[in-house]
């Protein structure tokens, strides 16, 4: 068992005894979770405020899709490559310590993003900060894990889910108004004073929770070859769009990728103190969850980003406008969060991931109506549908993966969630860009020709098709209105039908997500 009070020998207090003010402080687990809340909450607005910044910041930094890509992946990479690190450093060697560190580091480092001044300082600094986020999220769960008792865990997961719900949800109105009266640089700058305020907080109130582990050598074999497996599997995926899915790097480092993190999985079987224990996924509803979750993020972040392009580039709303739109998914999030944590306790995981799952995919397939001048009224409901599925299913996950780990693995069982949901978030943004810039390469010039644009025109215009790809039409004013306004409507028709195909992968792999929870969980997630 880890220690989580100031006095870990357990040893009753006597009646007349109270332990000093500062002792019950740090040993309330309710002042816990609102303190894990403050980092919790600054990560995830970071993450949904740079995905309505990515239009601002490519104009600014005169950026490629690639180069936007990177800004979000760069971070996802990083914080993939050390999430269950993150939380293994926090079991060992002190979970509140590594959340301040972690808290601190993603501070500062959003401060240079946005004191960067190119694009290539931006994604530098990006990895920078998902190192940082890779410290402090999996021990927001290992904290939570070590103080709550088994009985009050879900509900504290529902509040933690929540938080992340809320401050996702916001992060299209914060961004929108930061982007469209300040500048995008003052979407990383809020992260200071949210950062300061979390910090010293949680030094205030966070007892230092670990296990005690004696001798043991830490894995760092574990550490190199789960890094590599993950950076090279993600890397392939993300180059696939520039290198060709059928070359051989793509799928030469996807190969070595896997085939690194199959003998990062041969190898914690063999060592007494793994990196992360094989032993966990004994549970099916952990394994399962686990999968669930990266299923889960893959639609959501990668739906999130080219949602907000269409609504910026191709119907021309501010980003305030995109973020008001948007709305109805940021209140449903809101609402399902702590519903989904309720009806897992109910009804367990079982129940609930698939319905979650379904909701999203009903979301996927109702974006199909969609077109480059569709009413509002299409919009909202797909909207809620994918807002509701998300939260509940973040809900169930936490569940199923911290629930069914014991206390001593709290940290690594949070890192694991949280590096599933990132490896979800990482490849949903590369491979559904991947889609939309493949099927807007195939269709573009078709589109152009049959709005008008003359065959000679359309076959040089087709060669923008990066900026298609990010509902940006390739006009200026030199070119006739009659042949700007066929451009662009040529170009809108072409994003669209990237947009369709993205959304058919999203569609199809919600409902394999939801057969995979209904069939594999047998057993209702409880805590050990």
């Amino acid at each position: 068992m880890s220690s989580t009070l100031v006095d870990p020998s357990g040893a009753p207090a006597r009646p007349d005894a109270r332990p000093p003010a500062s002792g019950r402080r740090r040993s309330n687990p309710w002042l816990t979770l609102c303190a894990v809340a403050f980092g919790l909450f600054m990560v995830q607005l970071d993450g949904s405020v740079v995905a309505i910044a990515n239009p601002a910041i490519g104009v600014d930094l005169n950026a490629s899709t690639a180069q936007l890509q990177w800004v979000t992946n760069a971070y996802l990479l990083a914080l993939a490559a050390t999430l269950i690190l993150g939380g293994k450093l926090g079991d060992r060697f002190g979970r509140r310590t590594f959340y301040l560190v972690g808290v601190a580091g993603f501070a500062l480092s959003s401060v240079a993003i946005g004191l960067a001044g190119s694009i290539d300082g931006v994604i530098l600094f990006r990895a920078l900060q998902g190192v940082f986020g890779g410290l402090l999220m999996p021990n927001t769960l290992g904290l939570l894990r070590a103080v709550f008792p088994p009985r009050r865990f879900a509900m504290a997961v529902g509040i933690w889910a929540m938080v992340s719900a809320v401050s996702t949800a916001l992060g299209p109105i914060v961004g929108g108004l930061l982007v469209e009266h300040v500048d995008w640089e003052s979407v990383f700058f809020v992260n200071l004073p949210i950062g300061v305020v979390a910090f010293a907080f949680s030094a205030l109130v966070l007892p230092q929770s670990k296990n005690p582990t004696g001798r043991h050598r830490f894995d760092v074999p574990g550490v190199l070859l789960l890094a590599l497996g993950l950076l090279a599997t993600v890397f392939g995926v993300v180059k696939g769009e520039t290198w060709g899915w059928a070359s051989g790097g793509t799928w030469g480092a996807i190969l070595l990728g896997v085939l690194v993190l199959a003998v990062f999985g041969w190898y914690e079987t063999r060592i007494a103190h793994p990196l992360l224990p094989m032993r966990l996924f004994r549970s099916s509803a952990l394994t399962v969850g686990a999968i669930v979750t990266a299923l889960n993020f893959f639609v959501m972040l990668g739906a999130i980003f080219f949602v907000m392009l269409y609504l910026q580039n191709v119907r021309g709303f501010t980003p305030v406008e995109a973020g008001v739109r948007t709305l109805p998914l940021s209140l449903a999030s809101l609402v399902a969060s702590p519903l989904g944590a309720a009806l897992t306790q109910r009804f367990g995981a079982r129940t609930v991931m698939p319905l979650g799952m379904a909701l999203q995919g009903a979301a996927c397939f109702g974006m199909l109506t969609w077109s480059t001048d569709s009413a509002y009224a299409t919009m909202w409901p797909p909207f809620i549908a994918l807002g509701l599925g998300v939260g509940m299913v973040m809900a169930a996950s936490s569940d199923a993966i911290v629930g069914n780990a014991p206390v001593r693995d709290g940290g690594v069982a949070g890192g694991l969630q949280a590096t599933t949901l990132q490896i979800g978030g990482a490849l949903g943004t590369s491979v559904l860009v991947s889609v939309i810039s493949a099927r807007v390469g195939a269709t573009l010039g078709g589109e152009l020709s049959a709005a008008g644009v003359p065959d000679g025109v359309a076959a040089r215009l087709a060669e923008a098709k990066d900026a298609v790809a990010m509902g940006i039409a390739p006009v200026d004013g030199s070119l006739p209105a009659p042949l700007r306004a066929a451009v662009v409507e040529g170009s809108g028709q072409a994003f669209m039908n990237g947009m369709h195909a993205a959304l058919v992968v999203t569609g199809v792999l919600c409902l394999v997500g939801a057969a995979l929870a209904a069939v594999g969980i047998r057993t209702r997630a409880t805590a050990h």
